[in-house]
C-alpha cells in the first residue's frame, strides 16, 4: 500500500514545510487559521497541549509524544488546559509580539509554569487544484496517541529525530526533520487507512487486499488500456463483484477513479512540466487529442489548453 501512496503523494506534489518549533510557557493560546490546499500538524515533544478544531465538538489533549495531523488545514487553536479558546491569540499576533525571526525556536507565554511545552508544527502543501478521494475523505483530524509502541521502535525513534533537529543549530537539521516528518505523514495516513478497513467511508478500499492490487496495478501503468474487467482481473474477482465492491468501498466506480487519476496525471503534466496537449493526452492514456480534450474540460473546467496557458501566465508573474 505504501508504494500506492507514494505514487498519489508524489503526483500530487505533496510538500512539507516545518514553519517553527515551540517554546511556550503557561497561560499560553493560539489561533491557527485556515488554509487551502495544506495539510497541518503538531507533535508534543515535550509536555502537552490542548488542539480545539474548527467545527469539532470535543479538544484534543495532546500527551507528550503524540502526533495529530490536520488534513484539511482547517483553523484551531492550540493551547494550554488553562486558557480557553477565546482567549487565545491569533498566530499573526503571537509571531509579531514574540518577535519570532522566522526560524529557530517561537518562545511564548507567560512564567507560570517551570516546565515548558515544546512542539513541532509544519504542514505538507499540495498543488493547487490537487484532487484525489483519498485526501478528500479523510477525516478533520487525525491523532496519533501512544503511537511509538503499536508501530514499533523506528517511529518513536524517527519522532525524536525530529523533536531533536527541529530548529536546532546543527547543519541540516531542519531539513532532516522535515524530511522524516514526510515519512511519519505517510505512516499516519496509512495507519488511518488500515484502522478503517472495516468501514465504509471511502477510504476503506484502499486497504482491502483485493481492490489494493487493482489500484496498484493501475497506478503503476495509468496509461495503459483500463476497463473494468482488467481492473477485475488485477484484483482477483469477478467483474461484477469488483464494479460492486469498489463502489461499496470508495464511493465511485472503477472507471470514474481511472478518469480522475488520468486527469490528475494530465494536469501534472501541462503545469509542471510544460507539456503539450497531444503529449499530456499521450501520458493519461488517450489516443484522440480531442476525446481527452473534451474528458480533460469536463473534469476541470478548462480546456487543456486553456489550463496550460494559465501556468505559463503563473509561472511569467512568479
Amino acid at each position: 500500500m505504501l508504494d500506492l501512496l507514494s505514487d498519489i503523494f508524489t503526483r500530487l506534489s505533496l510538500r512539507g514545510t516545518l514553519y517553527f518549533r515551540t517554546s511556550f510557557t503557561e497561560p499560553w493560546g493560539v489561533r491557527v487559521p485556515a488554509f487551502r490546499n495544506v495539510a497541518r500538524f503538531h507533535f508534543a515533544h515535550r509536555g502537552e497541549a490542548m488542539v480545539r478544531v474548527a467545527g469539532q465538538p470535543d479538544p484534543v489533549i495532546l500527551a507528550q509524544g503524540d502526533l495529530i495531523i490536520i488534513p484539511h488545514g482547517a483553523a484551531h487553536v492550540l493551547s494550554c488546559r488553562h486558557t480557553g479558546p477565546d482567549e487565545a491569540l491569533p498566530l499573526d499576533d503571537v509571531l509579531s509580539q514574540s518577535g519570532f525571526p522566522g526560524h529557530g525556536t517561537l518562545v511564548w507565554g507567560g512564567d507560570g509554569a517551570p516546565r515548558d511545552t515544546q512542539l513541532i508544527c509544519g504542514h505538507f502543501a499540495l498543488a493547487e487544484g490537487s484532487r484525489h478521494i483519498l485526501f478528500e475523505r479523510l477525516p478533520p483530524f487525525i491523532h496519533l496517541r501512544g503511537y511509538g509502541d503499536e508501530a514499533g521502535s523506528w517511529l518513536e525513534a524517527t519522532l525524536r529525530v525530529i523533536g531533536a533537529e527541529a530548529g536546532g543549530a546543527r547543519l541540516g537539521g531542519d531539513l532532516i526533520a522535515l524530511k522524516m516528518s514526510e515519512a511519519i505523514f505517510a505512516q499516519a495516513i496509512r495507519a488511518h487507512i488500515e484502522q478503517t478497513a472495516s468501514g465504509e467511508d471511502g477510504v476503506a478500499g484502499f486497504a482491502d487486499p483485493h481492490l489494493a492490487r487493482a489500484l496498484a496495478g493501475f497506478h503503476r501503468a495509468p496509461a495503459a488500456d483500463w476497463s473494468v474487467e482488467k481492473l477485475a482481473r488485477e484484483a482477483g474477482l469477478s467483474r461484477t463483484g469488483f464494479a460492486e465492491r469498489f463502489s461499496a468501498r470508495l464511493g465511485i466506480t472503477p472507471m470514474a477513479y481511472v478518469t480522475s487519476w488520468r486527469m490528475q496525471i494530465a494536469r501534472d503534466a501541462l503545469a509542471a512540466r510544460g507539456a503539450s496537449v497531444a503529449e499530456a493526452a499521450d501520458v493519461a492514456g488517450y489516443a484522440s487529442e480531442s476525446a481527452f480534450s473534451r474528458v480533460f474540460k469536463k473534469e476541470v473546467g478548462v480546456s487543456p489548453a486553456a489550463f496550460r496557458q494559465a501556468g505559463e501566465d503563473a509561472t511569467l508573474r512568479g
